[in-house]
C-alpha cells in the first residue's frame, strides 16, 4: 500500500514478490501444535519464518528467519538478495537525491549483515551498525535498549560522527519488526541528539499488532518527522494466554529428557539457559587441540571488517575488487571434491563472511550455505517441523565485555557439509576459539574439514583534534552559553550501583569511586521544601560571596579570565561568577567544566583542549567549597605532572571557591561554613549532570572523562531556578560585595590548612585512621548522606538552620548526630569505617559502631 505522506505521518510499503518457500513440512509446526502459536497474515510468512523456543523471561517463542543467514544455513545469494532488494526499494522510495544524503543503521547482532545488504541495494549511502562490543578509545555517539532481547545494550561507535549528525534520512534495518519497541527506543535516543526530518524502517517481516502499528504512527506525529516502513512480508503472531509459562515448561521438559538420554550433564549459560536439548551436539571439553587449516585471505589493508565504526561506498568498492581473489583462496583450500560447503560467520561479523560465501557460490559449482554463530540461547529439537534441528554450544571466544558465556551454531551439526569455513575477526581469534571445547573442536566431528579465515579487526585511528565541548540542551539543562562541558556523554551506559555495594568495593580496594555512580537521590517533598526554604534564606548571602570571589579573580588573576569549573560541584558556582562578571562589568567570560578525580588527577585531554583554545595563564579553576583541601592538592600535583608530560606551562593550581571553611585557598568568597543550597541535591541542582566517571573500558587515552545527562529527571530539576534565585540578589549586594573584596585584597589570605589538621585529629579521635572517610563542612557532609554509607554526623554545638537538611537526611538514614564543642566546621560527616554490606541493618540503614 502506498499513499502521500506529510510531516508526522506514517507510511507502509509492502513487497508483492513471492517468498522463497522451500516446501515440505513447515519449520514452525512443532511449536504451533504444542503452544498454539500462529502466524497470521501474509501467505509468504511460513516460507520466510520458522518457530523455535528459547529460554527468555520476556518471550518464549523465537521467529527464525530462513533467509537471514543467522540460525538457518541458506544460500548466500538468497540471503544477500533479500537485503539488496529491500535497499533498492528504499532508494525508489527516497529518490536519488535523498538516497545520497541517507545513512543506513543496522542492529546487532542479528541484522548487521542485512543492514549491510540494504546499504548495498541503496547504493549511495554509508552504513553503521550498533554493537555490543565496547572498543577502547572509541567514544559512544549513542545507544539504546532492545527490550525483549536476552542481551540488551546497543552501542553506537562511529569513527566519523557525521554519520549520525547529518539531516538526511536515517534508514533503520532490523530482521523483524515485532512490537516496534527497538525502533522507537533508537529513534527516541537519536532524535534527541541528532534530529532529522525523515526515517525509514526496513525489516524482512513486519509482525506488529494493530496497536503497535498505531504507536509508531503516534510517535511519528509526536516528533514531527516522517516515518516510512518497508518490509518483505507482514503479519502478526497470535499468542494464546499463558504461552510464556507453557513454553518455559516445554523447554525444561525437553532439556531434562535430553540430559537423561545422553547422560551428559547440561551446563547453564549466562542467561540461565540450559538448553542442551534433543539435537544438541555437545561433547566434554577433553582431547587434543582441534585439527584445522588456516586460510590467509589477504584482506585489504585498512579495510573495515564490518560497519561497527562505519562502512562507506568507497569501502564497498574496495571489498568488491578484492572478493574474487579471496574467494579463490578459499576454493583452493577446500578438500577435493567438495560438493557442499558451509561458510560460518561470527556473531556481529555477518557481512564479510556473507560476501565471501556468495562469491564462492558464484565462481564455483559448489553448493554453498551460509549462517553465523550467535549469542541467542535456543532449544534444539531434531524434528522437521522445528526450525532449530541441532545446536553446537561452545564458550565465547572474543573476551566479551559482559563476561564469559556460551555461544551457539545452529543447524550445522549433522548437515553433511564436506567442509566448514569459519570466518572470525582477529578479536575472536583467541585461545578459547582453539581450545578443546572451542568452536573449531565442536565443528570437527561434523565435517571432514574445518577451515579458519581471520579478518583483521578494524581499529579506528583517533583524530588528534579533540571534540568540541558538550552544551545544553543536548547535554545538561543549562543554556549553551552558560557552560561548555569538556566531557564525553555516557548517558547510555548503565553505571549506577547501590550505595552499599559501591562503598564495599571502594573501601576494599576493588573499585575506584569514579568507576561507578551512586543511584541518584530522589528528594522527598519535605526535603524539597527544605531546599527551597534554604535557598530563600541564603540567596543574598551566596550572591555576596559570588561577587567577592569574582571581583578578587578579576583584580588578581586576569581582567578576562577563562573560568574552568571542576565538575560537578563547581559548575553552578562558575556560572554564577560568569553572571556576576556580566552584571557588574559587562564581560562575557568563557566558562567550561572539566573532570578531576581524587587519586587520578585532572583530565589531561581537557587541559590540552584548553591550551589549544586559550592562554593557560588566563585559566581560573573554580570549585564550590573546600573541605580538607584534598582536591586543592590533587590539582596542584596533576598540573605539575601535566607540565612535565606535555611541556605546557601557565596553568595555575590556585582554585577560586565560593566558601573556604578549611582555609585551603587564597581566592574565596567567604571562609564561613554555611549552607550552600547547591550542596543539598545532586544532578537536579547541577544541570542534570552526574558526577564524572573515569573507567578504562569507557574512557580511552584520547577521550575526555565521562558523565551522564539525566534527562529523565527534568521534572524535578531546579538547576536554573537556583541560579536565577541567586542572580536576582546581585543588585542588592553589589556594594557590599565590592567593599568586602577590596578589604580582602588588602589582607593576608594565605591558607592555614586548619581544616586538614582538624580532619587528622577527628580521624584519630574516632579511631577511623583514614582521613578520606572524614568529610568536613556542610557541603561534604551532605554528599556523605546522599552518596556514601554514613556512620555519624558531628555538628558544632548551637548550629542552626544551616543543618536542617543534614538532620533530616540523618533521620531518614538512621544516622546519629553528635554535637561537638570547638568544631572548626559547622558539621563533619563520617563515612562508615571498614564498611561491608553487613554494616547495614535489615532496614537498610547504617548501623552505629
Amino acid at each position: 500500500m502506498e499513499k502521500a505522506v506529510n510531516e508526522g505521518e506514517h507510511r507502509e510499503v509492502r513487497d508483492d514478490a513471492p517468498a522463497d518457500a522451500t516446501g515440505g513440512v513447515w519449520s514452525g509446526s512443532w511449536v504451533a501444535e504444542r503452544l498454539g502459536v500462529e502466524l497470521a497474515g501474509d501467505g509468504r510468512l511460513t516460507g520466510l519464518l520458522g518457530l523455535a523456543l528459547r529460554r527468555n523471561p520476556k518471550r518464549a517463542h523465537l521467529l527464525v528467519s530462513n533467509v537471514l543467514g543467522k540460525h538457518v544455513p541458506q544460500s548466500p545469494s538468497v540471503v544477500y538478495g533479500y537485503g539488496v532488494e529491500l535497499g533498492r526499494r528504499v532508494r525508489d522510495l527516497l529518490g536519488d537525491d535523498e538516497a545520497r544524503r541517507a545513512v543506513v543503521l543496522g542492529y546487532a547482532e542479528t541484522a548487521t549483515g542485512l543492514g549491510h545488504s540494504v546499504a548495498d541495494g541503496l547504493g549511495l549511502a554509508p552504513y553503521l551498525h550498533s554493537t555490543r562490543r565496547p572498543v577502547a578509545g572509541v567514544a559512544q555517539a549513542g545507544g539504546f535498549e532492545e527490550s525483549h532481547s536476552h542481551a540488551t545494550s546497543h552501542l553506537l561507535l562511529p569513527e566519523d560522527r557525521a554519520l549520525l549528525t547529518g539531516d538526511g534520512p536515517l534508514v533503520l534495518v532490523d530482521d523483524e519488526f515485532s512490537t516496534g519497541n527497538t525502533v522507537l527506543n533508537t529513534v527516541r535516543d537519536l532524535h534527541g541528539r541528532y534530529p532529522r526530518r525523515r526515517y525509514v524502517v526496513v525489516a524482512l517481516v513486519d509482525m506488529r499488532s494493530a496497536a503497535d502499528a498505531g504507536r509508531l504512527e503516534e510517535f511519528a506525529r509526536e516528533i514531527g518527522a516522517r516515518v516510512d516502513l518497508v518490509a518483505a512480508a507482514s503479519g502478526t503472531v497470535r499468542l494464546p494466554e499463558g504461552v510464556l509459562e507453557k513454553g518455559q515448561e516445554l523447554v525444561a521438559r525437553y532439556e531434562a529428557e535430553s540430559a537423561a538420554n545422553s547422560g551428559v550433564a547440561v551446563e547453564a549459560d549466562q542467561e540461565g539457559d540450559s538448553s542442551g536439548a534433543r539435537g544438541t551436539a555437545r561433547q566434554a571439553p577433553t582431547g587434543p587441540q582441534p585439527d584445522y587449516d588456516r586460510i590467509d585471505l589477504h584482506w585489504p589493508a585498512d579495510l573495515p571488517d564490518g560497519a561497527r565504526h562505519g562502512f562507506t561506498p568507497s569501502h564497498r568498492a574496495r571489498l568488491e575488487a578484492a572478493l574474487p581473489a579471496m574467494a579463490a583462496r578459499i576454493a583452493e583450500a577446500l578438500p577435493h571434491p567438495a560438493r557442499r560447503v558451509h561458510v560460518l560467520g561470527f556473531e556481529e561479523l555477518m557481512y564479510a563472511p556473507l560476501r565471501l560465501a556468495r562469491e564462492l557460490e558464484r565462481t564455483t559449482g559448489i553448493e554453498v550455505r551460509y549462517s553465523t554463530t550467535t549469542r541467542s540461547p535456543v532449544l534444539a529439537v531434531d524434528d522437521p517441523g522445528y526450525a532449530i534441528r541441532t545446536r553446537l554450544a561452545f564458550p565465547a571466544h572474543d573476551d566479551p565485555a559482559d563476561g564469559p558465556g556460551e555461544r551457539y551454531a545452529y543447524n550445522v551439526a549433522g548437515a553433511g557439509f564436506d567442509a566448514v569455513v569459519a570466518v572470525v575477526d582477529s578479536a575472536g581469534d583467541t585461545p578459547a576459539l582453539h581450545a578443546p571445547d572451542g568452536l573449531l573442536a565442536r565443528l570437527a566431528p561434523h565435517t571432514p574439514r574445518v577451515l579458519l579465515a581471520v579478518i583483521p579487526s578494524y581499529a579506528p585511528e583517533r583524530p588528534s583534534m579533540l571534540p568540541e565541548p558538550l552544551r545544553g540542551p543536548a547535554f545538561s539543562s543549562y543554556a549553551p552559553e552558560e557552560v561548555g562541558w569538556l566531557l564525553q556523554d555516557l548517558s547510555d551506559v548503565t553505571l549506577e550501583a547501590p550505595t552499599e555495594e559501591r562503598e564495599e568495593a571502594i573501601q576494599s580496594g576493588g573499585a575506584h569511586y569514579a568507576e561507578s555512580l551512586p543511584v541518584e537521590y530522589q528528594p522527598s517533598e519535605q526535603y524539597q521544601e527544605l531546599f527551597h526554604a534554604a535557598l530563600e534564606e541564603s540567596a543574598a548571602r551566596i550572591a555576596q560571596a559570588v561577587g567577592v570571589v569574582t571581583e578578587t579573580v578579576l583584580a588578581e588573576r586576569s581582567p578576562r579570565p577563562v573560568l574552568v569549573s571542576l565538575a560537578r560541584a563547581g559548575t553552578p558556582v562558575g556560572i554564577l561568577m560568569r553572571r556576576w562578571a556580566q552584571h557588574r562589568h559587562g564581560l562575557d567570560l568563557p566558562h567550561y567544566a572539566v573532570s578531576i578525580v581524587r587519586g587520578r588527577g585532572i583530565d589531561a585531554n581537557a587541559l590540552r583542549w584548553l591550551a589549544e583554545h586559550h592562554d593557560p595563564r588566563d585559566v581560573v579553576f573554580v570549585d564550590g567549597w573546600t573541605g580538607k583541601g584534598a582536591i586543592t592538592r590533587e590539582l596542584a600535583q596533576a598540573l605539575e605532572e601535566f607540565e612535565k608530560s606535555d611541556g605546557v606551562t601557565g596553568f595555575s593550581p590556585e582554585i577560586a571557591v565560593l566558601a573556604d571553611p578549611g582555609s585551603c585557598v587564597s581566592t574565596y568568597g567567604t571562609r564561613e561554613d554555611f549552607l550552600i543550597p547547591s550542596a543539598c541535591l545532586n544532578s537536579t541542582v547541577s544541570g542534570l549532570i552526574s558526577r564524572t566517571v573515569l573507567r578504562a573500558d569507557l574512557v580511552g587515552p584520547h577521550d575526555f572523562h565521562g558523565a551522564k545527562f539525566y534527562r529523565e529527571l527534568a521534572a524535578t530539576d531546579v538547576s536554573v531556578a537556583f541560579l536565577d534565585a541567586v542572580s536576582a540578589r546581585f543588585p542588592e549586594v553589589t556594594d557590599a560585595a565590592c567593599a568586602q573584596a577590596k578589604e580582602l585584597l588588602a589582607t593576608d589570605r594565605s591558607p592555614t590548612w586548619e581544616g586538614w589538621a582538624a580532619v587528622e585529629r577527628i580521624s584519630e579521635e574516632y579511631a577511623i585512621h583514614d582521613v578520606n572517610l572524614v568529610k568536613p563542612g556542610v557541603g561534604e557532609t551532605t554528599r556523605v548522606m546522599l552518596r556514601r554509607v554514613p556512620w555519624k554526623v558531628l555538628a558544632r554545638a548551637g548550629a542552626g538552620s544551616d543543618l536542617d537538611h543534614v538532620r533530616l537526611l540523618a533521620e531518614q538514614r538512621g544516622v546519629p548526630v553528635e554535637e561537638v564543642d570547638a568544631l572548626p566546621y559547622t558539621c563533619v560527616g563520617l563515612i562508615h569505617p571498614k564498611y561491608t554490606r553487613g554494616a547495614t541493618g535489615a532496614d537498610g540503614k547504617a548501623v552505629t559502631r
